[in-house]
């Protein structure tokens, strides 16, 4: 009696292997794309950021009358169109105290009792320290000379440039990135459970080590309470892990450039570590309040130099995508067990399908 299934139609079996990596023209072609197209998106991002950088309402205290400040906003408006959004305040102490909290980036005061002040915070970075000296006295038609400059919130003394924050923000994003991409290839069908177990752990000895290398006890570069610090890197990473993670899990290999493009290119380019986010262009500045790393960079900021200004903020933020990331995974592992699928495991396909082959 012969077979009702001829050899050439077999039906595949439920627990089929996956298909074997892309080989011949796919697998030299893919790749080139997909680094090409990342490479290109970083340039891209990174010089409409920065190749001309130009603040946008930048918040300035100005201690003088009304009808003074209106004068000075009319002359700013001349030189630089949009760039100073001028504040009235009735005191110098009262504008130092904004100054110190960042609700403005600096205070103008024409007629102070010693004569013309300029109240500046350091840690805002030397962009926006630069262009307050230059261009509040000149406005006021006041000699540059014969104005005090006060920088109430200086640097550290071991971040002279003021790039410490980006540079961390950068390896911690870096890191997590990674580990999103690790916990997925050493163990696919590890329980959700224990990824994120795996995942907090990551994030919690991340925010111990950082700050103790970026603090008093090796580098001196960020100052600040150890503790705030560590716990805002800490949900910091585990934002970006978990992102990184449901990116994969929901498109399986595309994941992983679009992790890197979202989490590492828009995230670091649009987190104020290298200029304030009034430096950035309208089409990004929005980012800067919605992705885990600006949120997380301006909390940090905050807790090293302005009072903590923006942690409540960050908190919330970050515990959203965490908890949104977490739920996200748990309902794809759902869904995947109803259908017999691999617990966890992203789907085993190729970033690009290769049309079938006949069997000679």
């Amino acid at each position: 009696m012969h077979s009702s299934t001829s050899p050439h139609h077999r039906t595949p079996p439920d627990d089929a292997t996956p298909p074997p990596p892309q080989s011949g023209i796919p697998g030299m072609v893919i790749p080139v794309v997909v680094a090409l197209l990342i490479g290109a998106v970083f340039v891209s991002v990174y010089l409409a950021a920065f190749h001309q950088p130009a603040p946008h309402s930048i918040p300035v205290a100005v201690v003088a009358s009304d009808s003074e400040v209106q004068q000075l906003q009319n002359a700013l408006d001349q030189q630089l169109p949009s760039q100073l959004d001028v504040q009235t305040y009735t005191d110098v102490e009262a504008a130092a105290e904004a100054v110190r909290h960042r609700e403005v980036y600096g205070a103008w005061a024409p007629a102070g009792a010693g004569g013309p002040v300029l109240l500046v915070a350091g840690a805002n970075g030397a962009a926006v320290t630069g262009l307050l000296t230059q261009t509040l006295p000149g406005a006021s038609q006041l000699a540059s000379s014969a104005v005090q400059v006060q920088d109430l919130v200086p640097l550290s003394a071991g971040d002279t440039r003021g790039l410490s924050i980006f540079y961390t923000a950068f390896g911690l994003v870096l890191a997590s990135y990674l580990f999103g991409i690790i916990s997925y290839q050493a163990a696919p069908h590890l329980r959700l459970g224990q990824r994120l177990v795996s995942l907090t752990s990551f994030g919690v000895l991340g925010g111990l080590l950082i700050p103790f290398l970026a603090g008093d006890a090796v580098f001196g570069a960020l100052p600040g309470s150890y503790l705030t610090l560590a716990g805002l890197i800490s949900l910091t990473t585990i934002a970006v892990g978990a992102a990184t993670m449901t990116l994969m899990r929901l498109l399986g290999p595309a994941g992983t450039p679009l992790a890197a493009i979202v989490l590492l290119i828009l995230g670091n380019a649009t987190s104020g570590g290298i200029l304030p986010t009034a430096y950035l262009p309208d089409w990004l500045s929005p980012l800067s309040r919605v992705l885990p790393v600006g949120t997380g960079v301006r909390a940090v900021q905050g807790a090293a130099y302005f009072d903590n200004d923006a942690i409540a903020l960050a908190v919330a933020v970050l515990a959203a995508w965490i908890i949104s990331c977490a739920c996200l995974l748990y309902l794809v592992d759902v869904r995947a067990a109803r259908h017999g699928q691999a617990r966890n495991a992203p789907p085993a396909r190729p970033l690009f399908e290769a049309r079938d082959q006949p069997v000679g």
